[in-house]
């Protein structure tokens, strides 16, 4: 009788192990599946300091467009400076621009922040003459270009905002700002700025 027992007991565990047998199957394949992604997936790019080779004092020569999005073709001259000092060992930086022109003196500032987790960049601009700061733009570098869009409200309409930052060398650089206000099938350019490094 204890021996019946004993074998009642034992084809019971048997069986459980048999019927629980293939969960585990699966359970295993899917943590193999999840290790071998994670081994898989491509490490993203660090670029917390793609913006260093901005750091220091520049001769700015600024083109404007006098009237975007209306069809005008007039454009204004301004030339004055632009310093960018490094912030938080380079994942942060500030740029100080002052410019003269036949429409007036402008001061601006851009604080730009990096964002180490989704690694792209922040550009957050304000201006002298409202104190505000704007909608960020948010992009990254690729290949020694940079690209950052943002949305916005321009004379009562939504539009796409992109600056892109390019020609870069240790001396000279080139930015520009373009709007669209169909979705970003057309792009008008309507800032352009060529910086000329004049110190460290």
């Amino acid at each position: 009788m204890h021996a019946l027992k004993h074998i009642r007991n034992y084809s019971m565990v048997c069986s459980m192990v048999v019927i629980l047998q293939p969960f585990q199957g699966p359970t295993q394949q899917n943590s193999d599946v999840r290790r071998t992604s994670l081994q898989q997936a491509p490490s993203q790019r660090d670029g917390q300091h793609d913006f260093d080779f901005e750091i220091g004092t520049w001769k700015t020569r600024l083109s404007r467009r006098l009237h975007p999005l209306t069809g005008s073709t007039t454009w204004i001259q301004f030339d004055g400076t632009s310093v960018v000092r490094k912030v938080w060992d380079g994942r942060a930086n500030l740029v100080e621009l002052e410019v003269d022109g036949p429409t007036g003196h402008i001061e601006a500032l851009s604080l730009r922040l990096y964002n180490p987790q989704s690694h792209q960049w922040s550009l957050n601009s304000a201006n002298s003459r409202d104190g505000t700061l704007s909608v960020p733009t948010i992009g990254e570098f690729k290949d020694g270009r940079g690209e950052f869009y943002d949305q916005e409200t321009f004379n009562g309409r939504t539009i796409l905002v992109r600056n892109v930052w390019s020609d870069i060398t240790p001396t000279s650089c080139r930015f520009e700002q373009a709007f669209s206000n169909d979705g970003g099938k057309t792009w008008e350019v309507n800032w352009i700025a060529v910086d000329t490094r004049v110190g460290r």
